[in-house]
């Protein structure tokens, strides 16, 4: 599949609400793939973690965006933040189209999830830490995944649309037609 739009990023970076936005927008269907495993398991991503550990998880992730690639059809797809993590991933997403790193600060991730309680990586720990060592240990996958990167922090959901859109428009001096 060639042609979609990937999100990745951090857990808070806005994947899934901006993922939605743009789906919106360019007229395509909008894909989770969080919530395609929760989908085909019947459970939530913390109790898949509890049973299978996040090895059980990875896999999981691993089989959806490989089914993901085979398809024909553009999509917009908003990832697991751990998705870049398995290379095989990796080389599937940046088949299929242009992949955006939504980059945010930790400090801006901590207030955007703090309270979230459906993210199995950041229980019974310290927050702040469990997402400096996240980011350290991720940042340079997401920058090799991706076409371009997108700084997010301190800006609403709609002004990161709005320079996701600026970077996909033609460059040729033409305004895109409107769907």
């Amino acid at each position: 599949m060639t042609g979609s739009i990937i999100l990745i990023g951090p857990m808070g970076s806005g994947k899934s609400t901006i993922g939605r936005l743009l789906a919106t927008r360019l007229h395509l269907p909008y894909v989770d793939s969080d919530a395609l495993i929760v989908s085909h398991t019947g459970v939530d991503i913390p109790t898949i973690f509890e049973i299978e550990g996040e090895s059980g998880f990875r896999e999981r992730e691993r089989k959806v965006i490989a089914d993901l690639a085979t398809q024909s059809e553009a999509i917009v797809l908003a990832t697991g933040g751990g998705a870049i993590l398995d290379p095989a991933n990796r080389r599937h997403l940046r088949r299929m189209g242009k992949v955006i790193y939504l980059d945010v600060s930790v400090d801006e991730q901590l207030k955007r999830i703090r309270h979230d309680r459906n993210r199995p990586l950041l229980q019974n720990t310290d927050l702040d830490s469990r997402l400096q060592t996240l980011a350290e240990q991720r940042h340079t996958l997401y920058q090799e995944t991706a076409h371009w990167r997108v700084l997010g922090d301190g800006l609403r959901s709609d002004q990161v649309l709005r320079r996701i859109l600026r970077h996909l428009q033609p460059r040729s001096g033409q305004i895109p037609a409107r769907g």
